[in-house]
This record gives structure tokens, sequence and C-alpha cells, in this order.
């Protein structure tokens, strides 16, 4: 048994932040911005909504594409490092507005890479026949978490959910392998300082902005292309594959120049890897299933079609999955 993507949906924010209206708030200009990220505008979720509201219509637009209702889902996973509040989780939140009343779920932080460990997660449930429908999210409202006045974090991150459904199959397509990674070394290079046990929220950690994150963006940089290359570049040789059978790279959109590195090193032309980081920015676990969301609702995806997804993120974490696409 064979677990499949069934449906794939996503949400992003009608309010737009873009270059120019950065250029108004720190001290960078558009074209600062777009040679060095790629990045020209970002989605900002608007105050009094959280994650769990963009992660909630990302599923619904899974669920109205393969035309079943909530209570049918077997378990829900949402992959975010920005839930609603610390307790419960936001796939409770989820589970209580979709009124799917016969699933379970929890909360996945695996930063920038946490799609690509729920999504493994996921198909293991599925393959093991213990669950025929799960949900995996992406979402973060990254916006809640952003120091508007430090131009290194702020021109980067925005706010977005996509989603998918994973269902069993015994045909030959859906999720195929996935190789995973995890180094804590990294910690202090991409990490938000204040609000866990360590250092609880007080006045001293919010007046020096401990509660926004912090990146070593050259450290960041470095490792992230090698580790993503290499990542995806060991998935292709354990399946016996090359760069000529990928039809398409889906990577985490953090940076273009990141992301063209690590096409070039897999030896990719440019028209086989999905790319949306000029509209949305880094939405941390939310890019991949919102790319892979817009490449399906654009008819690029194709049934039999090989998919790379990789991604790298704070912890360090780093992984790659091999999918083979079963939806017409």
């Amino acid at each position: 048994m064979r677990a499949i993507i069934s449906a794939a949906g996503h949400f992003v924010p009608e309010k737009k932040l873009t270059n120019k209206d950065l250029e108004q708030m720190v001290d960078t200009n558009d074209e600062w911005i777009t040679t060095r990220t790629g990045i020209k505008e970002r989605r900002i979720l608007e105050k009094g909504k959280g994650t769990s509201f963009m992660a909630v219509k990302a599923a619904e637009m899974v669920l109205s594409q393969r035309n079943i209702a909530a209570d049918e889902l077997d378990l829900i996973i949402v992959a975010t490092v920005t839930p609603d509040m610390p307790v419960p989780s936001a796939a409770a939140l989820v589970q209580k507005e979709l009124k799917a009343s016969n699933c379970w779920g929890f909360d996945l932080n695996g930063g920038c890479t946490g799609f690509v460990y729920a999504l493994s997660i996921a198909s293991q449930f599925v393959e093991s026949g213990k669950h025929q429908k799960v949900m995996v999210i992406g979402a973060d409202k990254m916006s809640a978490i952003i120091d508007y006045e430090n131009r290194d974090t702020c021109v980067l991150f925005g706010d977005g959910a996509g989603a998918v459904l994973l269902e069993p199959s015994d045909s030959d397509s859906g999720i195929k392998d996935f190789i995973l990674h995890l180094d804590g070394s990294g910690y202090k290079s991409l990490c938000m300082d204040a609000g866990g046990s360590l250092k609880p929220a007080t006045h001293e950690t919010v007046s020096k902005k401990q509660h926004f994150v912090y990146q070593d963006g050259k450290a960041v940089f470095k490792r992230a292309v090698k580790d993503m290359a290499d990542v995806s570049i060991q998935i292709m040789k354990k399946n016996n594959l090359t760069g000529k059978d990928i039809r398409f790279l889906i990577p985490h959109q953090a940076n273009f120049r990141i992301i063209d590195a690590v096409a070039k090193k897999m030896e990719l032309d440019r028209e086989h890897v999905i790319v949306n980081i000029g509209k949305y920015g880094n939405t941390t676990a939310a890019t991949i299933p919102l790319a892979m969301s817009e490449a399906y609702q654009d008819r690029l995806l194709k049934k039999g079609d090989w998919i790379v997804i990789s991604a790298f993120g704070a912890g360090y974490t780093w992984g790659s999955c091999l999918i083979k696409w079963a939806m017409d």
C-alpha cells in the first residue's frame, strides 16, 4: 500500500506588503531586496486572526476539491512555528473549525522543513493501514514574529498556508521515499530567543526584542545550499534517478539564490523548478505545499511525474521527499 496525494489546496491573505512599502519602513530598497532574495512582495494576515485561520482555509479547499466531508478525516497534522497559542495546538483549532469529529491531530515544529517532516510521518500512518485520510497542513503567520524595524529579516517573510490530503492506493504512485536530518548545533543561527520555558516573557525580553526571529543570514545560506542540494541528489541516487527524470523540484522558498544553486547542483533546467517566492516570500512551513497546490491548480503537475521536494530550516532541519504524482 502506498500513500498518495489525492488533493492539494492553499490560502494566502489579501493584503500585500511590497518592497516599495518596505522602503518606507526600513533602510532598504526594491533593487536590493530583489537582487538578493528574488522577493517582490509578501502577504500579511490581518490582526485578530492566527495561523489556524489560514490552515482551515487551505484544508477547506482540499476537502472541496476531493468532495469529502471533514468527518472523514482520521488525522490532522499542522506543520507550523507560529501556532495561535502555545496551548492548545493549532491542529485542535483547525479540527474545531472544520468540525472534523472523527480525527485526532497534532502540531509539528520542524522550522521550514516542517511540511517535509509532516508528510513523511503522515505517509507512514497511511501505508501501515492505520489511517485512510490524513490532512497535512503547512501554515505560518510569520508577520507575528518578525521585527519590521530589522531589515535583515522583515524583507524575507510572509504569511500563508498549504495543505494536501493523503490516502492509500495500490498504484505505483505516491510518496516513494524520504530522507530527513537534524543538527541542533545550528540552533543559534536561526531562532526566536524568548517565549519558551528557558526564557519566559518578561519586560526585559520584550524590550530586547527577543520574541522576534533572529537569523544569521550568511551561515544559514551556506548550509541551506549545501544540505538541500546534497539530500536531493542523495534521494535521486537512492532511487536510481537523475535530474533528467525529475519533472519538478518544489523547493522551500527561502531565497531565489538558494533555489537556483540547488537546481544547478541537481542539473535541473529552470523550467523544471517551481518558484513562487517573488509573490509570497518565505512562508516557512507553508512554502512547499503552497507552491505544490498552485502548480497543481495551474495543471503543471501530471500523473506519473517524478517530484522532489526539499527544504532547510531552523534546528537545523533539512530533508527531501520523492513523490510520483498520482492525480490527473
